[in-house]
Parts: C-alpha cells; structure tokens; sequence
C-alpha cells in the first residue's frame, strides 16, 4: 500500500525528522484561508498522486501564495499525467502546499528490504533531487537485524558522502530516525528525494515516499485507514476485499486459477499458445464457492477480457466445490463471455458432471495444453 506525500511527511514528523511547514487542502476546502497560515510569499504546490515525475508533468509548481488556490483548482479539475501514471493519468483529491526550503545541496536516503537476506538497507546518496536516476548508483548499507541501526554508523555513511562539520552528525540522527520509522510501520520502502541541506546544517524532508507492505497491514490498522482508493484500479480494489490475489495484465484472456504457481503456468501456456493473459488471480487452496463465483464475476467486468480460463487441479480445493462456484456466479450474473474450464484432481468426475447438467454454456477439458489453445481461440475469434 503506498501514502501520499502529505501522509508520508506527517509520519516523518511524528518520528523527529523535519519537514517543511505546509497545509493539505481537498477540492471542498477553503485554499485561500489554508495558504493565509503560511508564512512566506511564495509557496510550492504538489499534486498529491501515487506516482513520480510530478513537477515534470506540472504537478509541482513554485508560485507566489495569493496564486495557489487557482493552481490547486486546476490540478483538482484534471487527471495529472506522468510518465509513472500511463496515459489516463491519475485524479488529483489532495494538494500539498508548503513553504519553500532554501539548501546547499540536496541527498537522496532511503531505507528498504532486501529479499535475498531479509535484512534492511540502506541507501544513501550525494545526489539527491530529480537527477537521481540518472546520477551514479547510490551507497548500499546492510543493517544487523539483531543489532540494529545507530546514530554512529550513520555517521560513517555521512562521511562517506563527504559530509562535513554539524552536518555529519545531523545526518546520522537523520538516518537512525528514518530507519526506526521504517520498522515501526512495517514498510517495504522510505525514500526522502531530497533530502534538503540547509545554510545551517540542518535537514529537511523535501519530498517522502512510503510504501507499507499489505501482509502487515493487519497490524497496522492506523495505516490501513489511509488507503486512497482512488488512485488504484477499481478491480483492484473489489480483489482486495474480496481477498484474491489479483493482479491486472494487459491481455485478454482472464485467469482464474487455484495456485500461485499454476497461476504462473497458466500464464505461460497462454503466452506460448500465441495469448495475452489479462490478469493473475489465484482463489488458493481454502476457497468457497461463493468466492470462485466472485472471481468469475470479477473478471467479466474487466472490458478487454474476451474469453476466461478457469485452471483447476484440485488438491485441497474440490472440482465440485470450483463447479459449484461457477453456476452460481452465471445464474447470478449470466455468462456474457465465453468459459474454457480445465478440471483436474479431487472430485474431478463430480465436478465435470455438475458444469454437465448445469448448463455451463463453454468448453471443458482435462488438458491444460488444451485448454490454453481454446481460450487464445476464443481471444482471437472475438469481435
């Protein structure tokens, strides 16, 4: 799950780092009002998206204040595109105005997983601000799960960088904070880009990105309450609280498997039959039939999918229990699209004859090559 900037530096605060003074106003709000607390003549705007490449997309503006109400209701009025977004965009809901940060220099810090150890790192960088990716890799640290991070080695990174004076110190209380913040909210990524140097030595949080990882959200429900629906794709959000496992391709061919790795398969078989998959859903192995008919009826609503491929090997999952699900999503729901249904395993027999006399209108196999061929068929075939 990914915060917003404005959400993002409310967390960097409540764990000490600096941030610029600013306000967060929404389309209903009084931006003039909000901009009068602020205490210089000019301002910068932000577009609030999940996304990067803001200001060079326009969504990052440097104005003087009496102008920022008419620069949010612009970005409030549109869907701000960047080269992060695709080409609908995203919908602006929040704008972030702040004072701006005079600085010497700008860093780049971040704090994230490594998967291969599990340990945390962290990187850091002397090149900070929008040249980021284009300057030389930033420095790598791995953090002792069992000791942890301190102040001292942060230090050491500092002079690494070629910090210097009250700076060093500045920036390893910097890091330890931001490290801290990390491992308290469960995240996969803190980046601040940039991280503002000021005349007097002093750090500021320019910019924040957080990523939070989903699995921990159940113990992070203070952050689950700051999930933006509108910035995910509707499907993605219905998946979620249906609790599959879903993520949306760019195919044709919908998917609706019992098994991360036969999800996998199936996807490649699609691919080597000369198809698109339009998506990765895995209604796992403790499913229900109410659950696999919200699956189907999850994948119709998606307008490029022209033909569905349910990929069945029933182990823990029953055939009968799969059949029983797609019946009731297509009395529920019809069937606008055409179904290729591939059974195998436990029940298999009692689940072919349930499709049988229920009147599924599609092709079934016990083949999965075969399977995989009909619906790249169906793809084609379809107007």
């Amino acid at each position: 799950m990914r915060l917003h900037e404005y959400q993002a530096k409310a967390l960097f605060a409540r764990y000490g780092l600096t941030v610029p003074a600013g306000v967060t106003v929404r389309p209903q709000d009084d931006v003039a009002a909000a901009v009068a607390s602020l205490t210089t003549p000019n301002c910068v705007v932000k577009a609030q998206i999940h996304a990067g490449a803001r200001g060079k997309a326009g969504g990052v503006r440097i104005v003087p204040c009496a102008q920022a109400p008419a620069v949010a209701a612009r970005l409030f009025a549109e869907r701000l595109t960047t080269i992060q977004t695709g080409p609908t965009g995203l919908p602006v809901s929040a704008v972030l105005i702040e004072e701006p940060v005079t600085a010497v220099a700008e860093l780049y810090t971040a704090c994230t997983l490594d998967r291969q150890t599990g340990r945390r790192i962290v990187l850091v960088s002397a090149e900070g601000g929008v040249g980021i990716e284009e300057g030389l890799p930033p420095h790598t640290y791995s953090i002792d799960s069992l000791r942890g991070f301190s102040a001292y080695e942060g230090r050491g990174l500092a002079r690494t960088l070629g910090l210097s004076g009250r700076t060093i110190a500045a920036f390893g209380d910097f890091l330890n904070k931001l490290v801290a913040l990390s491992c308290a909210i469960d995240a996969l990524l803190v980046e601040i880009n940039p991280v503002m140097v000021s005349p007097n030595g002093e750090l500021v949080a320019g910019d924040g990105k957080i990523e939070i990882d989903d699995n921990a959200l159940f113990r992070q429900p203070l952050l689950e309450a700051l999930r933006d629906t509108t910035q995910s794709d509707p499907k993605d959000e219905l998946a979620r609280a249906q609790g599959l496992p879903y993520i949306a391709l760019d195919g044709n061919i919908g998917c609706l498997v019992n098994g991360a790795g036969l999800a996998m398969a199936t996807m490649d078989l699609i691919a080597l039959a000369g198809g698109r998959p339009a998506n990765f859903l895995d209604v796992g192995g403790g499913t229900t039939a109410q659950k696999v008919a919200e699956a189907l009826a999850l994948l119709a609503s998606d307008p490029q999918v022209r033909v569905v491929l349910v990929n069945i090997f029933g182990g823990i999952v029953r055939c009968d229990l799969i059949a029983e699900g797609l019946l009731m999503a297509t009395a529920r729901f019809g069937q606008a699209l055409p179904i290729v249904v591939r059974l195998a395993g436990t029940n298999q027999e009692e689940g072919l004859l349930m499709l049988k006399k229920g009147g599924l209108q599609g092709q079934v196999t016990e083949d999965l090559e075969q399977a995989a061929q009909w619906a790249v068929a169906h793809a084609r075939s379809a107007p």
